[in-house]
């Protein structure tokens, strides 16, 4: 993180920490650690940031979209400096749950052989960081938004409040995966905060009327 000048840290439900092995091996980022926040969800930890990129090698549901680390570093550069950007990894081992990709706006493969792609944390990590570093360092076309993203907490609030009219109009989920379809729609809409409140404001009228 710190060669390629990405400074917040945030570990969700970490095994240990601190850790002796962890600042050894910082080899001179102990700042980063120092400055580490540390949450209980991942909901917690992506609450303040508007476009959320999962980092994941695993196969997925053809619905989501998926990008590649050039592509969504330039993406994330073009962004207004005002809004704040995640990338979400998951452990070592497993990699992200399939709860977590419910936050993402976008999920990232790492291009790679086929035959042996497996990528352990840190080779992921500086790759994606990598890209970020060099996309700054390269004249983009930036994206003009009336008002910065909608945060994910406050997008969050949103996704309870239209279950909750869903529930009240008797809209049937006959498949089960209503919610997650309509989490993926609005995710990929990527609402800023003017937006956000046009959805809430028709769905409390819906409230009203009833």
């Amino acid at each position: 993180m710190k060669n390629m000048a990405v400074t917040d840290l945030v570990l969700v439900r970490p095994r240990s920490f601190p850790h002796e092995e962890s600042n050894r091996l910082a080899a001179g980022a102990d700042d980063i650690l120092e400055n580490a926040r540390i949450v209980s969800t991942v909901s917690e930890a992506i609450a303040d940031c508007g476009f959320i990129a999962g980092a994941t090698a695993r196969q997925r549901s053809y619905y989501w979209e998926f990008t590649t680390p050039r592509d969504v570093a330039a993406r994330i550069v073009a962004l207004p400096d005002e809004n704040r950007v995640a990338l979400l990894f998951g452990s070592e081992k497993y990699g992200l749950g399939t709860e977590d990709l419910q936050y993402c706006n976008v999920l990232v493969r790492i291009p790679s052989n086929p035959e042996y792609s497996s990528l352990n944390l840190a080779m992921s990590v500086q790759l994606l960081t990598y890209e970020i570093f060099l996309a700054r360092e390269t004249p983009q076309s930036k994206i003009q938004l009336e008002l910065p993203l909608a945060p994910a907490g406050d997008v969050e609030h949103f996704y309870n409040h239209l279950l909750e009219v869903l529930n009240e109009i008797d809209f049937g989920d006959k498949t089960g995966h209503l919610m997650e379809r309509l989490r993926r729609l609005f995710n990929r809409a990527q609402m800023d905060r003017n937006e956000l409140n046009i959805m809430r404001g028709i769905l409390s009228a819906v409230q009203k009327r009833r």
